[in-house]
Parts: C-alpha cells; structure tokens; sequence
C-alpha cells in the first residue's frame, strides 16, 4: 500500500432481503455521490447479480458464480449463495488485489440478499471483519422494504431481522425503509411514520394483532418479542426515496457520521461542516468564535484556545 494517498477508505455495505432495492440504492447513492465530488467504487459482492445498471469497478462474477455452482455441485439458490460467500472468504487476497488500486475511492458494496448470511451464517461477517483489517472503515446500510408497516407482524418480523443483523454484522449500522414513494399503495399505516423510524411503544401493535383472530392466540408470543425488541432499543429507521435527493442526503449524513467519514479530511472539511454533522444542524463556528472574544476574558480565551487545540 505504499504511496497510496489516502491509506484509509470508507464506504458502505448494502444489505438487505431480496427485492429491498439494494442495487438501485447502490446506482441512485453512487450517482449522488459523484455529484457531491466523491470518486465512488461500486463493488458487487452478490454472484447472482446479472445485468448490472451501474458502473461496476469489481464483480465478484469474475471470481465465482452462482449458476455455475448450481450446476457443478448441484445446489440450489440458497446452499449455492452460502458457497460463493465461503469461496469469496477463502479467496480473499482476490478481492484484496481488486481494491488496492481503488485507495481514495469512496466504496459501495453490492450485497447478496440471502438473510441468512446476514442473521448467523458467518462468511459475510468475515469478510467484512478483514476488509477492516484493510483500513476500510465500512457501514452496514439495511434497507428494508417500507411496505411492512402496513402490517403489524410483519413489522414486527422486520424489526427482529433488523435487530438480529445488526447483532451478528458487527458493523455500525444504518437502517433503512426503502421504497418510501411507493409506501402508498400498500395501504394506510395504523400509525403516523414517525411511530416507525423511531420505533415508538410498541404494545400498540400487540393490540392491532389482537384484534386479529389468527394472532390472537400468539399474543404472549409476540409480547415477548417486542420485550426483546424493546430490551434492546437499538433499531431505528431512516426513510428512503432514492429518486428525492433530500432524502438521499439524511440517509448519506446518517453513514458518514457512523463511519467517521464526516470527521475525516477526504473532502478538507472545515470545523464548521464537522460541527454542522455531529449536531444535526447548521453551525458557523466564526460567528460563535467572535461572540467568545467578545465577551471571555483574556484568561478565557487561552483556556478555550487551548481546548480547541486539543
């Protein structure tokens, strides 16, 4: 890696279940970013993935593939997903050989949406454990279909896939109810969306599922999941259209905090930016610095000058 400017890289990893948009949000966010300013490196890790609409910078295709697993060791789509991630992690200096030369690119990792190599099968951990050891700072992007809301078990289901992924990925974590646009034609939610993305009380759902006679009986069932859920309090959402460009922006400002990216000197941020992101508004740190001098002491002022510095 040497004379590679800059050493440290950051980016996302896109997971999710299948049909949550994973590779759309990788072609709306890479374009956005580009716009921005960022050189972005999308990086498709799913070996089913066919007909790719964005650029692609690595295809883990070249490595191994889906259907020609199937068909050698007669597998199915699932057994022969949970293969081409153990052959990515035993061929890892592959995948490493692909990045190097892609140092100060802004990373985007195309997942496959198998759930279970996300919830306790451990190849996708590991090789998301090395890519770490590479100086990649990674966040773990979850989209999840915003569709559930409007069904209480499901949503209830979602929040324990959410829960369980973020427990076993081992990543810092962002979730994501994606096809917000569409959310309509699903039906009305019982609940404002707020009560959603900030999973609010959710004992109000218990009564919705109560009045549902089939669920009826798996009331303690559920109650105790939402306990679990509850104990927890880890999952939040994060609303996503990805033909809004404000909302792509709340979901980029949400990673780069998650991953330190803001805080970093990619983009030679000033303190303004930075304070801007770690307090969730606009911050001018020379009109506040002026108001300080105008009014501390001369002792004052070395002591905040000082501070400032460390």
């Amino acid at each position: 890696m040497a004379g590679a400017a800059p050493t440290t890289a950051f980016g996302q990893v896109v997971i999710g279940p299948p049909g949550s948009g994973k590779t759309t949000y990788c072609l709306g966010m890479s374009e956005f970013l580009r716009a921005l300013g960022r050189r972005v490196a999308v990086v498709n890790l799913d070996p089913a993935n066919e007909g790719l609409p964005y650029e692609c910078a690595v295809d883990v295709g070249e490595l191994v593939g889906l259907s020609d697993v199937m068909d050698a060791l007669r597998l199915g789509p699932n057994g022969g997903l949970l293969y081409c991630m153990e052959y990515l992690e035993a061929n890892l200096d592959w995948l490493r050989a692909k990045l190097d030369p892609l140092r100060g690119h802004y990373f985007l990792f195309d997942c496959p949406g198998q759930v279970e190599l996300c919830t306790h099968h451990g190849a996708l951990r590991s090789i998301f454990s090395q890519m770490a050891q590479w100086d990649l700072r990674l966040t773990a992007v979850h989209l999840v279909d915003s569709h559930y809301c409007t069904d209480p078990a499901k949503f209830i289901s979602v929040l324990c896939t959410s829960l369980a992924t973020m427990l076993h990925v081992e990543l810092p974590h962002v979730n994501v109810l994606s096809k917000m646009d569409l959310i309509e034609h699903y039906g009305k939610l019982a609940f404002n969306l707020d009560y959603y993305t900030e999973v609010l009380d959710l004992s109000y759902l218990l009564d919705h599922l109560a009045s549902d006679p089939f669920f009826r009986h798996y009331r303690q069932l559920n109650e105790k999941l939402v306990q679990l859920i509850e104990d927890y309090s880890l999952v939040s959402f994060i609303p996503l259209n990805i033909q809004d460009k404000e909302s792509i922006q709340q979901v980029l400002q949400a990673v780069d905090k998650a991953n330190g990216y803001c805080f970093g000197v990619q983009e030679q941020r000033s303190l303004e930016a930075m304070m801007s992101a770690a307090m969730g508004a606009d911050f001018h740190f020379s009109s506040t610095l002026g108001i300080q001098e105008k009014y501390l002491a001369p002792s004052d002022q070395s002591v905040e000058q000082e501070a400032m510095q460390l």
